[in-house]
């Protein structure tokens, strides 16, 4: 209850005050409650009061007044006249024109009407512009732990949304940061942390705090809204540009995103962090490259690791242990190396893993000396090395070839009390064995099996397939029969080592049995099978070749065509013609084709032939090939009537059939032997239609050269004998003819034979007086000598194919310096009498 200064208006039990905070609508009584309209606006500006009285601290009333229902309430100086309240602020805006102050002292009564407190009234705050209150002309600050109350109040009841802003923008003081901070120490719910934070945001009075965000940010942590944190750290981000301010803050959304294994989140973050220019702390770093490591990607640990230098942190103790392994395993051994010598000098003392990983990496990498220094460091430390650090150590040595450092440690890990596992046995057994060190193999081998290890078949194959290569028969079977009674299946290498070591040792009976073991084994063996079958053509065992061929036809087993061309060529070059033509004929039924080379190989062997049995069977043979170049010979040598055509004619067609771009080698070979063929059976005139064909066919586009009133020449050093001998007769008299009908005189001739043939050419020519000179390699006479020549009565026989007796003679020594590909020089018997050009 109260009362203006020494004047009670109202009976004492109407209204009343208490000190204790109950509403001010629960304190009025039925009578008050039906009061009119601005009985109720008083109520409202005088429920104030108790706020103000919090404010002003605990020794301040907190009063709940309830009026009296009558039609007048005087409140101060500013009365209610003609039923209109009037009040009056700090700030001075009053409703009505008139004095700010406090004129009157007001009694303050309990519900008995006993005084409680006198003096001036406490005027209304506006909000958003007061901070202080006046009690009478005093000014009196609001105290920030009310403040901060009231706004912790607030929040914790609308929690968020626009009722929240509009009771926060209620306010009956003006906040500031250091509220804003308070509360939000208090507040434990994220979104009331949040709606807070927005409001105070979009207020004039705000500025960015780190404070703040580190407390937003732990209450999002808590909450884990990751999402939140992210939006948040944008926006602290923006705040920290405008503002050129640098928040702690920033580590600790980084931590909590790399303990919460965000790592594209985290990385991102990062490096907005460092974009903005601001500075991350040592452990941070340390968390952000522990994480990136655990999940298996060294590389970005490393990307944060090289920033982390830039920016002069240091790592701690268990980021060394994993950073130095990594970037060892990662490869990157000299920063590893840089790390370790860092933290040794740092004073942390490494780990067996430290000292483990560098070793196995150094290792690998080649790297043994570095390697060996660090175990040597290890050990003077008091580390002893782990059974996983000696396997790594002998794998290193003995892939780098150092075998004696190998079984050095190899020693030492058996001393220390380990047991050397599968894998190493196996190893340090193929390196010796494929080093040629067999004893050694063989010991360690013994020692495997003594363990109660059984070795692998990749064993058993290095230690067979080297014991073959070194021809020991008897260790290689021993170990294969091992092999197969330990019930271990021999794999296709070994297999094929053996065969070959059997192979090489001609071994036919024991390689046929070890093939059909293999064949039983499930192995496909046709080509294991090829492969001896070419081992024996190799080694010139024709014999056994044709043995071991029949083998695989009596047991179901197949060679390719290659291999039986191959065993024909060899069976032909020794000399048996009875059992190379069922190997041709093998050849040509499996529907290989007979290529003019293979051809032109037999007809070059009956050329050479001298025994009439032989000759036989050699045309037999060609019969067999079905080539086209076989009718083409025999149409060659029939009769006009027979043929049809003339020789010209004859030969033309054959040679227009010729594919000169896949066949052009074939086809010089071919007119070279058949040119041989011809001039030994006598058939020189047929011998210079085939060279004239072949020359009009550009076969040997650079034999004749005109150079003009020069020098004509003839290059026949890429023909063979009966060739160069066709071309010189037949180019002589090309040039005959247009020296004497053409009056046409050079001024020398040459005839270019090279060392083999000038002898054979020289020996022709001066069977008829010609003029030519002889020297190292070429023939050569003056256009004038040669023309005097020509005119001879018999250089014209000799060049029209009419020679004289003394032919025989001269074929006869044609026939004695014929080139054969035996090594001895054949000798034949007198040729035939030369066919006349009238009979062909």
């Amino acid at each position: 209850m109260f009362h203006i200064h020494r004047s009670r208006l109202y009976p004492r039990n109407l209204y009343s005050l208490t000190k204790n905070h109950i509403s001010s609508s629960s304190f009025l009584t039925p009578n008050v409650q039906n009061s009119n309209s601005h009985t109720n606006a008083a109520i409202n500006s005088l429920n104030k009061f108790s706020f103000f009285s919090a404010l002003m601290g605990p020794n301040s009333i907190s009063p709940n007044v309830s009026p009296s229902k009558g039609p007048n309430l005087v409140s101060n100086v500013g009365h209610v006249r003609a039923n209109n309240f009037v009040r009056n602020y700090c700030a001075g805006k009053n409703g009505e024109a008139g004095s700010g102050e406090w004129t009157e002292d007001i009694e303050y009564l309990d519900e008995s009407g006993t005084v409680i407190y006198s003096g001036k009234g406490i005027r209304s705050v506006e909000p958003g512009v007061d901070d202080h209150v006046m009690i009478g002309g005093l000014k009196k600050p609001i105290l920030n732990a009310s403040a901060v109350a009231k706004i912790v109040e607030v929040v914790k009841r609308w929690k968020w949304g626009p009722e929240l802003e509009t009771q926060l923008d209620k306010l009956q003081f003006v906040p500031n940061m250091t509220h804003v901070v308070q509360a939000l120490k208090i507040i434990n719910e994220s979104d009331a942390l949040l709606s807070l934070f927005k409001w105070a945001k979009r207020q004039t009075w705000y500025v960015p705090n780190d404070e703040c965000y580190v407390m937003l940010f732990d209450g999002l942590n808590q909450s884990r809204d990751f999402d939140g944190i992210q939006s948040l750290f944008d926006e602290m981000v923006c705040d920290s540009i405008k503002s050129a301010t640098q928040f702690s803050a920033y580590n600790r959304v980084l931590k909590y995103l790399a303990k919460a294994e965000k790592l594209e989140v985290s990385f991102c973050c990062f490096k907005k962090v460092q974009d903005s220019g601001c500075k991350i702390d040592t452990e941070t770093y340390n968390i952000l490259m522990m994480l990136f490591l655990n999940k298996g990607l060294p590389y970005k640990a490393f990307e944060i690791y090289e920033s982390m230098e830039a920016a002069h942190c240091s790592l701690d103790g268990s980021t060394y242990e994993l950073m130095i392994p990594s970037l060892a395993k990662s490869g990157r051994l000299d920063a590893a190396t840089k790390l370790f010598q860092e933290m040794k000098e740092r004073n942390f003392r490494p780990s067996l893993g430290v000292f483990s990983s560098l070793v196995d990496s150094m290792g690998k990498a080649g790297r043994l000396e570095t390697s060996m220094k660090i175990y040597m460091e290890m050990q003077g430390l008091g580390l002893r090395p782990s059974a996983i650090m000696y396997v790594s150590l002998i794998e290193s040595y003995t892939k780098a070839g150092k075998l004696d450092a190998a079984l050095r440690l190899w020693d030492q890990m058996k001393i220390a009390g380990f047991r050397p596992n599968f894998g190493l046995y196996t190893l340090i057994i193929e390196s010796h064995a494929k080093s040629g060190k067999l004893d050694i193999a063989m010991s360690i081998f013994r020692d495997m099996e003594k363990a109660g290890f059984l070795p692998t078949p990749s064993t058993y194959s290095s230690l067979l397939e080297m014991h073959a290569a070194s021809g020991q028969v008897d260790a290689a079977m021993k170990l294969y029969n091992s092999m197969t009674n330990a019930g271990l299946r021999p794999g296709l290498s070994t297999y094929t080592a053996l065969l070959t070591l059997l192979a090489h040792k001609k071994l036919v009976d024991v390689a046929a049995k070890i093939l059909l073991e293999m064949k039983a084994m499930g192995f496909s063996v046709d080509v294991s099978a090829s492969d001896v079958l070419m081992v024996y053509i190799k080694d010139g065992s024709v014999d056994l070749s044709l043995r071991w061929l029949r083998f695989m036809s009596s047991s179901g087993i197949r060679t390719n065509n290659f291999i039986i061309r191959q065993l024909f060529e060899s069976c032909m070059k020794n000399g048996l013609y009875e059992s190379a033509k069922p190997l041709l004929e093998t050849y040509v039924n499996s529907a290989a084709k007979v290529d003019l080379i293979l051809y032109t190989s037999i007809l070059a062997y009956l050329v050479r032939c001298q025994e009439e049995q032989n000759e036989r069977q050699l045309m037999a043979i060609l019969s067999a090939t079905r080539h086209k170049a076989h009718a083409f010979m025999c149409g060659l040598f029939n009769g006009p009537e027979q043929r049809k055509q003339p020789v010209l004619s004859f030969v033309r067609e054959f040679f227009q059939g010729i594919d000169y771009e896949l066949e052009e080698g074939a086809a010089k070979y071919f007119v070279n032997v058949l040119l041989n063929y011809l001039v030994l059976m006598g058939q020189i005139n047929r011998a210079r239609c085939v060279w004239k064909v072949a020359y009009e066919n550009k076969l040997f586009p650079k034999a004749i050269v005109f150079d003009q009133h020069i020098a004509w020449s003839l290059d026949v050093r890429n023909l063979s004998v009966g060739a160069a001998l066709v071309a010189v007769v037949h180019t002589l008299h090309r040039f005959r003819k247009r020296m004497l009908y053409y009056g046409v005189i050079p001024r020398r001739i040459k005839l270019v034979t090279g060392p083999t043939l000038r002898i054979v050419v020289a020996q022709m020519l001066s069977s008829v007086e010609s003029p030519f000179e002889v020297s190292k390699v070429v023939l050569r006479a003056p256009g004038d000598s040669v023309m005097e020549w020509f005119k001879k009565p018999i250089v014209q026989q000799f060049l029209l194919n009419e020679i004289p007796s003394r032919a025989d003679i001269l074929m006869h020594r044609l026939n004695i310096l014929f080139p054969t590909s035996a090594p001895e020089i054949r000798s034949l018997s007198p040729p035939k009498q030369l066919i006349s050009a009238k009979a062909v």
